[in-house]
């Protein structure tokens, strides 16, 4: 086959890397892929979406994997163009990608289906967003993509007010409402699962950590690191999280009257009263496809071919036992900005983990330099979750750079 996926950074390195590793050999390309992805993937170069899909029809693409999210909601919508052009996509509709292009189309969405979530306000100026600040903490969420940045938890009213002005007066991520919603506790769990139309397959669950800084200090980034294993929840939770969640959620797009083909992430909350929903994200997430991914087996290729055209097999894929530990090496700045141009040392070093590039591009000495806030993701796996994580630590030890920001806590924090 030939597949081609979406997207250039660490989750789309891990992407092409599962791919690439099915049984059978496939031709692979990336828009617009990276210097590091280039290594397994021809990378396509292209203006746009329109000339994406005109290039996708002549060079013959069996398969589109959509790995960025920006994607599925530009323009008309990368699976919108895949589908008018006879091309399989693994990714969602527009219509339905709004679960998490928009904030408040994801909270209505959750409450018109009876999904537990946190109790919210939408707001559309800041005047209505102070007046919604009724305690602390109290979370943030400016309602379109962010890369990430877009949620704020505050602890403090005038924390909370300079998040709103920099949202609604200084507009830093372009125009849209924020949400003030009530603040949840209890650890939190990344859960996958493959939607193709009325059927969907939950895949191993992940936790992420999302603040620059160790013990969760600091502002929220992209995500420092990710642990992954099916051990990370009980089979009794991942039935309710199933029974409560997951299958409400299928079935209230199919209630809708829209399509899902994808991977679907749900952001959960363990709260003292049973799972909530964070957010959706309608991809992999990033930085946990990156520790997910090492740990599936079979033909991923075909899974993923097969899942678009609305055929989903869970039996081409497994995973493995054990951990799978991530660790995001970031760059000088980040994530209020990032410094690029540093060079990496120590990347030929790292025998025994998986290296992502997220944020890497080569210099004129064929080096590879720091290219964007997260950098690098070094993920190793174990039988058990201090192996792995001695492991991964171990290994990226060896590769270092200028201002280079990790956390030391990844895979400790939350589990001892």
């Amino acid at each position: 086959m030939k597949i081609l996926v979406t997207g250039k950074g660490g989750r789309e390195h891990a992407l092409i890397t599962a791919l690439s590793e099915s049984p059978q050999r496939h031709e692979l390309f990336a828009y617009p892929g990276s210097d590091a992805i280039a290594a397994l993937a021809t990378r396509v170069d292209v203006p746009g979406l329109p000339e994406l899909i005109t290039w996708m029809r002549q060079n013959g693409i069996d398969l589109c994997v959509a790995g960025e999210e920006a994607w599925l909601v530009k323009d008309r919508g990368l699976a919108n163009l895949c589908a008018e052009a006879g091309i399989p996509c693994w990714g969602p509709l527009k219509e339905i990608a709004q679960l998490e292009a928009s904030k408040t189309f994801a909270k209505k969405f959750l409450q018109r289906h009876g999904i537990p979530t946190a109790g919210f306000t939408i707001c559309t100026n800041a005047a209505e967003a102070k007046a919604a600040l009724t305690e602390t903490p109290i979370v943030l969420k400016f309602d379109g993509l962010a890369a990430g940045k877009g949620v704020a938890v505050c602890t403090s009213q005038a924390e909370a007010e300079e998040f709103i002005d920099d949202v609604m007066e200084k507009r830093c991520f372009g125009p849209g409402d924020l949400l003030v919603e009530k603040c949840l506790t209890g650890p939190e769990i990344s859960v996958f699962a493959s939607v193709c139309d009325e059927s969907y397959q939950i895949l191993m669950p992940a936790r992420d950590y999302k603040r620059i800084r160790d013990n969760d200090q600091g502002p929220n980034t992209g995500g420092m690191g990710a642990v992954a294993s099916l051990e990370l929840a009980e089979p009794a939770l991942m039935q309710r999280i199933e029974r409560e969640i997951v299958q409400p959620t299928v079935q209230g797009i199919l209630k809708d009257g829209l399509k899902y083909r994808g991977f679907l992430y749900f952001g959960l909350m363990l709260t003292p009263t049973g799972p909530q929903v964070i957010e959706y994200n309608c991809r992999f997430g990033d930085p946990e496809a990156e520790a997910v991914l090492p740990m599936l087996r079979g033909d991923f290729a075909t899974y993923a071919f097969e899942a678009a055209k609305g055929n989903l097999k869970p039996d081409l894929i497994q995973f493995a036992p054990g951990w799978s530990i991530c660790l995001i090496s970031a760059s000088a700045g980040y994530p209020a900005s990032s410094r690029n141009g540093d060079v990496i040392s120590g990347l030929e070093s790292v025998t025994d983990a998986r290296v992502y590039h997220c944020g890497t591009k080569r210099n004129a000495d064929g080096q590879f330099e720091t290219n964007g806030g997260r950098v690098l993701a070094i993920v190793a796996q174990g039988a058990t979750r201090v192996e792995a994580r001695d492991k991964a630590y171990a290994e990226s030890a060896k590769v270092e750079f200028d201002g280079m920001q990790r956390r030391a806590d990844i895979g400790r924090m939350h589990f001892e």
